[in-house]
């Protein structure tokens, strides 16, 4: 009998699907509520986003050799999550993302992977942010950026993106 096949995916690309909030502030990331993701200080910064890297958690491979074989297997060890960037358009007044966040904010960014729906799966990410930099291109090849550096302190994957609030 063969494997059961994995189901059809409905398959979509990013833009205009996949958000990206500052939630300053989130009471328990597992289990974000609308208020808090719709709070008058959290903003969306989806349509301001250039590129974003460094989002992800990995496990660590131990190796784990024995005197039985000459072969050395592997098995995961602490779980990391990776140098997270934002990279967001810059605006010549500079009435962008840096009006926004600063060096050393503490808050959330929410991923919504498919889109902020309910029922839906996100991830969220416990924040400091490390850096906020703008990038000067000289060879005028690329709209202006701002580089927002995070350091990940706590995260939640698979958070079931809450319905309106009640």
């Amino acid at each position: 009998m063969a494997p059961t096949a994995l189901p059809a995916t409905d398959r979509y690309i990013s833009p205009e699907v996949t958000v990206y909030y500052w939630v300053p502030e989130i009471a328990d990331i597992n289990q974000p509520d609308r208020d808090e993701l719709d709070h008058a200080d959290a903003w969306d910064l989806s349509a301001e986003v250039a590129s974003a890297t460094g989002w992800e958690v990995a496990a660590d491979r131990v190796a784990v050799p024995d005197l039985g074989t000459r072969k050395t297997g592997r098995i995961s060890g602490r779980i990391n999550p990776g140098d997270a960037q934002l990279t967001c358009y810059a605006s010549q007044d500079t009435d962008d993302v840096r009006a926004v966040i600063k060096r050393g904010d503490r808050g959330n960014v929410f991923i919504g992977y498919g889109g902020d729906v309910a029922g839906q799966h996100a991830r969220v990410f416990a924040v400091e942010v490390s850096a906020v930099t703008p990038t000067v291109d000289v060879a005028g090849s690329e709209a202006s950026r701002v580089i927002l550096d995070f350091s990940i302190t706590d995260w939640a994957e698979d958070v079931v993106i809450p319905g309106p609030a009640s």
